[in-house]
């Protein structure tokens, strides 16, 4: 999933339909889960396969057909090179944006729903504040936080650590920046 020139995301997402229970996910709106069980279900008179997805965090449990899971954008966790991307992203400098802050909340929400990392971190670094910078508004705190969140959780999730020691290290980098 890239950025194009345009501003549009171009969705083209690295998805597998071979996930088994146990395995992590990460569902683009959503972010990550945990595949629970591969069942199949008769619904009227056809036979669907699902993967049943847990959310522990937010309490919800979703089931995605197997023909779907493609389509939707459901994914593997990235990988540790993809991550250090983003890394590197936060550490960056945020872009400044002259565009009205719908058209920038609307473009951010398209980042976060991409469930790109890359993309996610560019939203965090966008719109991360210092103490010594204004206070941001309600609808930015929101988006900022739902960015940091899906990423803090993939991280954890890639690195096999906590979502505490995660957020520290994201805290790390955005303050050095």
């Amino acid at each position: 999933m890239t950025l194009k020139k345009d501003g549009k995301i171009n969705a083209a997402p690295r998805t597998s339909a071979s996930f088994s229970a146990g395995d992590f996910v990460v569902y683009p709106t959503h972010g990550v889960g945990q595949v629970t069980a591969v069942e199949t279900q008769t619904l009227g008179d056809q036979t669907v396969n699902l993967f049943v997805i847990s959310f522990e965090r937010e309490r919800m449990t979703i089931r995605v057909p197997l023909a779907k899971a493609k389509s939707i954008g459901l994914r593997k966790l990235s990988t540790r090179a993809v991550m250090a991307d983003a890394l590197t992203t936060l550490g960056g400098r945020p872009t400044a944006k002259r565009a009205m802050w719908n058209r920038r909340a609307l473009e951010y929400v398209a980042k976060i729903n991409s469930g790109n990392p890359v993309l996610i971190a560019e939203v965090v670094r966008d719109l991360h504040r210092n103490p010594t910078q204004t206070e941001q508004s309600y609808s930015e705190r929101q988006i900022y936080e739902q960015a940091l969140d899906r990423l803090v959780h993939e991280l954890a999730a890639v690195e096999k650590i906590g979502p505490e020691a995660a957020a520290m290290r994201f805290e790390k980098l955005l303050s050095a920046a």
